[in-house]
């Protein structure tokens, strides 16, 4: 490993990645695929400040911020987000920029924003838990999110604190823009010159001096690693080894490394595809590349159908939507997952490709079985497709679990109603954690069909879901709780979506709903 201010060439038959740390650049030589940039930060570069708390991305002590050059309609710019350092597997921070706690350093004794605030609202206390506060705050500061109450909360939710509370952390949220909200293109300290920091047009041009164009292979002693720069070559190595693992965000793959000792002999990365992150239109609807990352998906998703806002945000943290894909989440198969049943309900379809053969298939049949999916071998998600909106469509998804933030759920829905007049006549329900599979309702859907919007047709419906599910007992909820959940779910629809009235004025006994 070199670490140095210019770019050397590697050593024949060496792999060798490089990315910026502030302002040098590093060299790695051969690392190893499946090493952590935890470890890496901490072992190697001395980078202390960067802890280790749960190492699986869900405590947030570990986060970093990662800057990437992207290119749009609009021209470049950089992008600076949120990650978890536990969950990167190193050679994923090829050519990017990196930011740790210890990037934030003072400049002639003046702390960043985001520090000052920090000490000023009184929001560290042991610290162990605070650079990664200081680097989730550090990323909403350098974003273009507006500096409301929510955005702060929401690029905190993946944080944890066992000392203060998070009052006075999220005070220093608010607190940081008034320090620096002036002058904030410098990436130490806003209104600093460039023996501080460097502005976004100088870290761009060290990034497009840093782009690899030829696809990286790291042939290892024991983990091959993979990155392709185009959608044929991808498709090409996954036809020719369909027994490697597709790696996305690394939010699954990184526990099975750190957690399970699992080994991954070969991995092809997804991150320098281009084509597989796009997200276009198409016929009035979504297609999402299944290399597009969660925040990019539901960003477009929430354009399309706002309705669904809420649950998006309830959907992992910040650093997690950052590094995980939707083509990821959906291939993990979890009956659990939160993006499935509303994406099943709105009749969203993927686009699976093995070679240059590309077929089509409802999301509602992907999924055959605990964990088992309709992929053959060698083939993969290329994209997703999201119909548009219909005419008089009712949409919601629901997440209930035992936390607001940051929990697998206990029971997740995702559901699509359209009426002709006052009747319904289309109907698609369908939950996660009830069965092996996210799955539709047949039997509560045709309750529903033909019949007037109304109290009578949604208890009908109700009744009909014992048909359909025979949910199980695990640790997070009995089937007797499963079952009254899901079934007050189809009353909560009904509740916001029906016409005559607000909820303040529905015609039910809530204690009927248990």
């Amino acid at each position: 490993m070199k670490a140095g201010g210019g770019i050397t060439s590697p050593e024949p038959g060496r792999a060798t990645i490089r990315f910026l740390l502030d302002d040098r650049i590093v060299e790695v030589h051969d690392p190893v695929p499946t090493r952590s940039l935890l470890d890496f930060l901490r072992e190697d570069l001395g980078c202390t400040g960067t802890k280790e708390g749960c190492a699986e991305g869900d405590c947030g002590a570990c986060n970093v911020v990662v800057g990437e050059r992207v290119v749009a309609a609009q021209g470049e710019r950089l992008r600076l987000r949120a990650l978890a350092a536990c969950l990167c597997f190193l050679p994923t921070l090829d050519g990017k920029a990196l930011f740790t706690v210890e990037s934030l350093k003072a400049a002639d004794g003046v702390l960043h924003p985001v520090q000052q605030a920090l000490v000023e609202c009184h929001g560290s206390q042991c610290g162990f838990c605070t650079p990664g506060f200081v680097m989730s705050l550090f990323a909403l500061f350098r974003s273009d999110e507006a500096p409301t109450a929510a955005a702060i909360r929401d690029a905190l939710a993946g944080n944890l604190c066992r000392c203060t509370g998070y009052r006075p952390i999220v005070e220093a949220g608010a607190r940081m823009y008034a320090l620096g909200a002036d002058e904030r293109d410098w990436l130490r300290r806003p209104g600093a010159g460039s023996e501080a920091g460097e502005s976004e047009r100088a870290l761009l041009a060290r990034l497009v001096a840093l782009e690899r164009r030829d696809p990286l292979c790291i042939d290892g002693p024991h983990v091959r690693f993979d990155a392709p720069t185009s959608l044929a070559g991808f498709a090409a190595l996954c036809e020719a080894h369909p027994e490697a693992c597709i790696l996305a965000g690394g939010t699954d793959a990184a526990p099975w490394v750190r957690k399970r000792h699992r080994p991954l002999p070969h991995l092809i990365h997804v991150g320098r595809v281009e084509e597989l992150k796009r997200i276009v239109p198409d016929g009035g609807g979504l297609e999402i590349g299944a290399g597009a990352s969660l925040r990019d998906a539901f960003a477009a998703l929430d354009r399309l159908y706002p309705e669904l806002a809420a649950l998006w945000r309830r959907f992992g943290a910040m650093p997690v939507r950052n590094a995980g894909t939707l083509g990821g989440n959906i291939a993990n198969a979890s009956p659990v997952g939160d993006a499935t049943p509303i994406l099943i309900a709105l009749g969203a379809s993927l686009l699976l490709r093995r070679g240059e053969a590309v077929r089509e298939l409802a999301l509602g049949d992907f999924h055959r079985g605990y964990r088992q999916t309709a992929l053959t071998p060698g083939e993969f998600i290329e994209a997703v497709r999201v119909p548009r909106p219909q005419a008089d469509l009712r949409v919601r998804g629901y997440k209930v679990a035992r936390r607001h933030d940051q929990d697998v759920a206990a029971v997740s829905a995702g559901f699509a109603l359209r009426l002709d007049g006052r009747n319904v006549c289309e109907a698609r329900l369908a939950w996660g954690g009830m069965a092996a599979t996210p799955k539709r309702a047949p039997a509560a859907e045709a309750a529903l069909l033909g019949r007037p919007w109304d109290e009578a047709a949604v208890r009908a419906a109700m009744a009909a879901l014992e048909e359909d599910f025979r949910p199980i007992d695990d640790l997070r909820a009995s089937s007797t709780y499963r079952m009254k959940v899901a079934q007050n779910l189809l009353m909560r629809l009904w509740l916001e979506t029906r016409r005559e009235a607000p909820l303040a004025a529905a015609q039910v006994d809530l204690r009927s709903l248990g």
